[in-house]
């Protein structure tokens, strides 16, 4: 093995090291120099060595990393639960076993494997070069890869999974998270995110598959050369565009439509794919924000690349939006897979819709297209539309006044992309699914939240609104009249020590004796808890909970007299326990203001009683 991929032909480098004082760190501190051989990880281990940092050695060699609703995802650099080159490879050898087992035609159906912009290529931890080991595993097994040549949305490896008959996907990237992370995203034959058994399976899998192969494994130089490496990019590319055309239904609007988009990628991937996306509708293309359309892993216009934080990191777009006279800034996470949507208010300021407000209008937007192609009423019976347990209730109120089926899931798109494969597979439409953390599905194209395809779709319906003379906003205003106001708030704690947040929620289920839930909150009485981790729900005859149980996270759902409905969960992607809270009133007009200071004393009591965040020395946020 060569300089250029790490060990320098030293193969006593680790009989250099001192001990630690602690045999298994040291053990671990051996395996890890044994097996690694990027030059710029092994040295993060040489070093921590050197300086005595125990207890970062044992927090990065003592422990591995686990599936959570995003799959892996972790900080980049040297350690067993860090993302570098050998957990990738580990990850991939387990992967590759477990899908022996499954498919008997792995040979030929493959896997696809795509890649985001995250990363330094000379740290040895780029997306690209992560991808790339990954295929090398998956070839080295002589298993076809369709791995993509450059950089792609996250949705085009789940529609690509679909479109090419793979055995599953994988994709490399941490999406909205800092810089410093990045992740392993594994997707299904069905194309959906990997649920459980999957996923604990592929873990037993990896920890059985821990020691490389082959140096083949490491060679990333040779996926190039390699006759069973094919770049699916161009066919799938073209397949989507293709098939977007599915949600256009006012082409000849759209090429007339004076109204101005910007557009900002947050120096991901998004910008060629959303031109493309909007060209495809008719569209004259968004207007992009020049210094951050093209890829940046450093993200060194934003404090954090997450649009779902709001106006505070939509600076320049909107900057740039007031510039160029335009009514509508659209703004994709960096992976293209979240979008968020602001409009200029016809007063002052901006409006950033939250992820729940964006929903109930491309809920609508998808019904009322829908329901134009279809006067039968009973064709409802088949028509369904999905949402995340923690997201608005919007959905429901839709589908109890107009007769189709509306159905809640656990946290995560992967929960989501399963349903609606089981429901296509009984003739079934599913035409809209959502979280409340702006990530959207239009139709079916994809089993998986997409921003590119939203984004469009955005852009169409404020297109055939503003033609009536209706803002996003005002018709907004419109669906709550008619299905009542659906008020959500979203806040959240940063909590970086694990213990706590075990200590928190043993509190919270233990909080007047054993075994034993809050009764009240901020003095309204709480008639029902469901706790989704231990499989308890007191609204049900046999208070067994309806959604499937999950052990590994928290979370927590109260039903209040008042008709507001609460959600503590933890985070599966970062360290956090997020806050739902939503008051659902009934159809027609309400006194907006005093639900609004209901939700907020609800909201505010649930986090000082239950979290305690000044005991816990909490970090508070509200998105």
């Amino acid at each position: 093995m060569g300089d250029d991929n790490g060990l320098n032909g030293d193969l006593n480098a680790n009989s250099r090291c001192q001990s630690t004082e602690d045999p298994q760190l040291d053990k671990a501190v051996q395996q890890w120099l044994t097996w690694d051989k990027n030059r710029w990880t092994r040295a993060q281990v040489e070093s921590l060595v050197a300086a005595g940092r125990v207890e970062d050695l044992r927090m990065r060699l003592c422990s591995r990393l686990s599936f959570g609703t995003a799959g892996l995802r972790a900080p980049m650099g040297a350690g067993f639960n860090r993302i570098n080159d050998l957990t990738i490879i580990q990850s991939t050898q387990g992967l590759y076993s477990y899908l022996c087992r499954y498919f008997a035609d792995l040979s030929s159906r493959g896997v696809v494997v795509g890649f985001d912009t995250r990363g330094q290529e000379e740290s040895g931890c780029s997306s690209q070069r992560l991808a790339k080991l990954t295929a090398a595993v998956m070839l080295s097994r002589d298993v076809p890869v369709h791995l993509f040549s450059t950089f792609v949305p996250t949705p085009y490896v789940p529609y690509a999974v679909k479109k090419l008959g793979a055995a599953a996907g994988v994709m490399i990237t941490a999406s909205h998270n800092p810089k410093e992370d990045n992740g392993y995203k594994v997707y299904w034959c069905n194309g959906a995110q990997i649920s459980s058994p999957h996923d604990k399976e592929i873990l037993q899998s990896i920890e059985e598959q821990l020691e490389p192969w082959s140096a083949s494994c490491w060679e990333e130089e040779l996926v190039e050369s390699c006759s069973l490496r094919t770049d699916p990019l161009t066919q799938i590319n073209s397949c989507y565009m293709e098939e977007l055309t599915s949600l256009c239904f006012h082409r000849d609007l759209n090429r007339r439509c004076p109204l101005k988009f910007v557009h900002s990628s947050f120096h991901g991937v998004g910008h060629a794919f959303i031109q493309q996306a909007f060209q495809t509708f008719g569209f004259a293309p968004p207007i992009p924000v020049p210094e951050q359309k093209d890829p940046d892993p450093n993200f060194s216009t934003v404090r954090c690349p997450n649009p779902e934080e709001g106006e505070s990191v939509l600076e320049l777009s909107l900057l740039l939006a007031e510039k160029e006279n335009a009514r509508i800034v659209l703004a994709t996470d960096p992976d293209a897979d979240r979008l968020a949507v602001a409009e200029k208010s016809d007063g002052c300021g901006w409006k950033v819709f939250t992820g729940n407000e964006l929903a109930a209008l491309l809920g609508w937007w998808m019904f009322f297209n829908w329901k134009e192609a279809h006067a039968d009423p009973a064709d409802c019976q088949q028509v369904y539309m999905l949402a995340t347990t923690v997201s608005s209730k919007v959905l429901q109120a839709f589908a109890r006044m107009e007769g189709f089926h509306f159905e809640e899931t656990l946290p995560g798109f992967k929960w989501i992309g399963n349903r609606i494969h089981e429901l296509s597979k009984t003739g079934n439409t599913v035409l809209f699914s959502f979280e409340e953390s702006i990530g959207f599905l239009c139709g079916s194209l994809v089993p998986d939240k997409d921003g590119v395809s939203s984004a469009v779709v955005v852009a169409e319906m404020a297109s055939y609104l503003h033609n009536k003379s209706l803002s996003l906003s005002q018709q907004l205003l419109h669906i709550y009249h008619r299905y009542g106001y659906h008020l959500s708030k979203t806040s959240y704690v940063v909590c970086n020590d694990p213990p706590t947040i075990q200590k928190i929620f043993s509190r919270i289920r233990n909080f007047e004796g054993e075994g034993s839930y809050p009764k009240t909150c901020g003095g309204v009485q709480i008639v029902h808890v469901r706790d989704v981790t231990t499989g308890y729900d007191s609204s049900r005859a046999d208070l067994r909970s309806v959604l499937p149980v999950t052990r590994n996270s928290h979370m927590i759902t109260f039903t209040l007299q008042n008709g507001i409905v609460a959600t503590l969960r933890t985070s599966g992607t970062e360290p956090k326990i997020k806050c739902y809270t939503e008051y659902c009133a009934a159809p027609g007009d309400s006194e907006v203001s005093v639900l609004k200071e209901e939700l907020m004393k609800v909201t505010t009591a649930l986090l000082d009683e239950f979290l305690e965040p000044e005991k816990n020395n909490l970090i508070r946020r509200c998105v």
